[in-house]
């Protein structure tokens, strides 16, 4: 039987295929992939990660906590700085061993297509459920948190772990807000946007992960010694989710994914009269067309030395971790240029 009868309005639901987990990552093939690798010009790499603990000092959100480093333990016994001569005197190996306990949207990250779904009538019935992109389901395919027998595995659709078979790996191109509008906050709509582009004369192609620097990212690690939580929300070019032009502009657009540095990529829609949604965009975005967002990656030093060479295109290479069931993954970025 289908997943769906209805889909919603706007959506490609089904144009990569009834079963499809990966959405607008289709768009990057063998093709993209070649030509994303004639960017590489100089051989210089960029890390676009902050380091996983932070946010640090500043709580952006209260579900998530930084990550716990620990030794790895066989029965009592810690495994750090520890003597195998412990076990045998003739051994002279001293072996360190850890495990961490993280969350996994906590820092620089990818959201799956798992992340955010909505109430909708997939079945024209007349009576919204709980679905996901491409019309997979609540409780069938994203488990609950109840689920037996899985520990801990919950996305058995649209995991990360789809998005690291990929993997992804591709054109990236770098959009500096932060370099045309300051840094402060600011509402960037379809024309708001396309006047960066203009002027930053950038050309976009089929399968390019948009890299979008707001100047964010940035703030929160500068700020580590002295958090100022005010000053971060009123800091960035944020997306205007809102924005029925820079929705149907991202919908025929013809890229694979939004990386921002900033938290939650859009303005989160905060007005509680309003309907219907507290995050427009990534209802449009993961829901609807299946395109990955990633949040709080660090484009700095990137964005400072394609500014220098007048570019703005990289090759990226940003997998999530191999993790099944995970609805979201740190990452280590890294553009090439």
């Amino acid at each position: 039987m289908p997943r769906w009868v209805n889909r919603p309005e706007g959506s490609n639901w089904g144009d990569f295929g009834a079963d499809d987990q990966l959405g607008t990552l289709n768009l990057i093939g063998a093709p993209e992939r070649r030509a994303a690798a004639q960017e590489i010009r100089d051989g210089e790499a960029f890390c676009l990660s902050l380091p996983l603990d932070l946010p640090g000092a500043v709580t952006l959100n209260p579900r998530r906590k930084p990550p716990v480093l620990q030794p790895t333990f066989l029965e009592d016994t810690p495994y750090i700085n520890y003597a195998l001569a412990n076990v045998d005197p003739i051994l002279r190996d001293v072996l360190s061993d850890d495990q961490v306990l993280l969350s996994t949207q906590y820092s620089t990250q990818w959201d799956s297509l798992a992340h955010v779904g909505a109430l909708f009538d997939a079945d024209g019935d007349g009576t919204p459920e709980r679905v996901y992109y491409n019309g997979y389901r609540a409780g069938e395919d994203i488990l609950g948190a109840d689920a037996e027998g899985d520990h801990g595995s919950y996305a058995h659709r649209l995991s990360v772990c789809e998005m690291a078979k990929t993997p992804v790996q591709g054109r990236g191109v770098l959009i500096d807000c932060l370099r045309h509008f300051g840094p402060g906050r600011t509402l960037v709509g379809h024309e708001a946007l396309q006047d960066v582009i203009a002027a930053q004369g950038i050309t976009l192609k089929r399968g390019d992960i948009v890299l979008l620097r707001t100047g964010y990212a940035e703030a929160l690690r500068d700020m580590q010694d002295a958090p100022d939580p005010a000053a971060l929300d009123a800091t960035g070019a944020v997306l205007d989710g809102t924005d029925e032009a820079l929705k149907n502009w991202l919908s025929t657009s013809g890229i694979a994914a939004i990386a921002s540095d900033n938290y939650a990529v859009e303005n989160p829609h905060t007005d509680p009269s309003a309907c219907c949604l507290r995050l427009p965009l990534h209802h449009h975005c993961l829901f609807k067309l299946g395109m990955p967002l990633a949040e709080l990656w660090y484009l700095r030093e990137l964005a400072e030395a394609l500014e220098d060479r007048q570019r703005h295109a990289v090759f990226l290479t940003a997998p999530p971790l191999y993790l099944p069931g995970a609805i979201g993954s740190p990452v280590t970025p890294v553009a090439t240029i």
